[in-house]
């Protein structure tokens, strides 16, 4: 024993010097005491009974039952039964990259068929498949400008996603990007500002609709702008409000992306996800993931391949497009089915209803004293209500009755202190709204 003591604390020794490190104190200077390990006196092991029993007791203790009406970019949308039981089974249970054609063709075809999904969708000529989520989804899309454009301006509307935001600037720390973030006036985009940094430099402006404070825009001025200086628009969009707002292709728009969700999946403590990517068909090239198409064999039979796969585990090495390497094909599957299961109409119907009542939940809150719902846009199914005390504090007692109230914006925009974003989708019945008014009104008088 004596004898392995030694020779690990050799190796710890001869690793330390490696590296350019004193000490294992100095290993983890970085991590902060407080978020270090307090110990490493594990209990002792128990039986399988004992541990799911404990699961158990543990998963009991996350609040579930909760009226939702939080949004900020992920939503508690009805999942049609359906959904679940296509998804589940035995044939999807592994969504791993379909190399093989000829033993792929259900899931190259599903693929296939979300790509064409998202593109109606959009209103765009080509989409990809397998992005991690709406965040890193801006991210490759904004790497895309890049490579198409040769620029390195990017401006970001302050009205996107901070969370998205935040991912972009985290992947992107240490590349020479020159980000520009334009205000947002009123809760839309500020188009002087635009203007003013529109120049031969700028490879793209991101913008978001829906904003992450519910409003919506139709940019199809700033789309122009933008291409009268060699510009791309990328646009963040909510795949549900599509079903009644104009499409991102009708607006001129280069690069669509978003967060897909609300296409079927549940919220699931976050995740797994689906990021979405659509564009121009002469963009195709420069598109990060996978690209499955229809062709026919030798026989002149109908068949499905991936036609394009710019990544670096193949040939392209450095040259890759990007680094987008797990299959999300599982969650695409969903939101096909979801979209197939819904049709055209239904989704029409989806975002009617997430509209409609939305606009009662601002009538019923915008009657309570104190409160001041913003009315200077028009929003789809989430909006943002000014309240006469800290949302943080207000948030936390709701929940104790039952409601997980909204998202405290004063989070992540210093100046938005008493801000509340509040999202009404089609699950929330009319006596759930009056009586979350009614709760937000005794919590903020009694």
């Amino acid at each position: 024993m004596s004898d392995f003591i030694a020779n690990t604390q050799e190796d710890v020794k001869s690793m330390l010097e490696a590296i350019g490190a004193r000490s294992i104190d100095e290993l983890f200077n970085d991590i902060k005491p407080h978020q270090r390990p307090q110990s490493f006196n594990l209990p002792d092991g128990r039986s399988e009974f004992e541990v799911i029993r404990h699961l158990k007791d543990l998963a009991a203790k996350n609040a579930t039952d909760l009226i939702c009406f939080v949004g900020a970019g992920y939503y508690d949308h009805f999942i049609p039964s359906v959904v679940d039981h296509l998804a589940s089974r035995s044939e999807f249970y592994t969504a791993y990259t379909p190399y093989q054609p000829e033993c792929s063709q259900g899931t190259l075809q599903a693929i296939y068929e979300y790509q064409s999904a998202i593109c109606r969708l959009t209103g765009m000529e080509i989409a990809n498949a397998s992005l991690y989520d709406g965040g890193t989804a801006l991210y490759e899309a904004l790497m895309m400008a890049r490579r198409i454009t040769g620029r390195n301006r990017v401006l970001v509307d302050e009205a996107v996603s901070p969370i998205y935001r935040t991912i972009i600037y985290s992947y992107t720390k240490n590349l020479d990007i020159e980000f520009i973030e334009i205000r947002a006036e009123h809760g839309q985009t500020d188009r002087a500002a635009i203007h003013q940094h529109l120049n031969d430099r700028a490879a793209c402006i991101i913008l978001q609709n829906p904003n992450f404070f519910g409003a919506i825009d139709n940019p199809a001025d700033i789309v122009e702008q933008a291409h009268a200086a060699g510009a791309l628009v990328i646009e963040s969009v909510y795949p549900i409000s599509l079903g009644i707002l104009k499409t991102p292709g009708e607006m001129g728009v280069d690069i669509v992306t978003g967060e897909g969700q609300s296409l079927g999946l549940p919220l699931s403590f976050g995740g797994p996800y689906l990021g979405f990517m659509a564009t121009k068909k002469e963009y195709a090239r420069k598109m990060p993931g996978r690209i499955a198409g229809e062709t026919v064999d030798a026989s002149g039979r109908k068949g499905f391949v991936l036609t394009l796969q710019a990544r670096e585990q193949h040939i392209r090495r450095e040259k890759a497009t990007s680094n987008i390497c797990s299959n999300e094909a599982l969650c695409a599957m969903r939101a096909l089915i979801y979209l197939s299961c819904v049709g055209k109409q239904g989704l029409i119907d989806v975002a009617g209803l997430n509209y409609e009542k939305a606009e009662f939940a601002k009538n019923l809150l915008a009657k309570i004293k104190g409160v001041s719902v913003k009315q200077g846009s028009p929003t789809f199914n989430e909006f943002t209500a000014v309240l006469p005390k800290d949302p943080v504090e207000v948030i936390a007692r709701m929940i104790e009755k039952g409601f997980a109230p909204g998202f405290s914006l004063g989070r992540y925009y210093r100046d938005m202190k008493n801000y509340m974003l509040i999202a009404v989708t089609e699950k929330r019945t009319k006596e759930e709204i009056v009586k979350y008014a009614e709760t937000l009104e005794s919590v903020l008088w009694s």
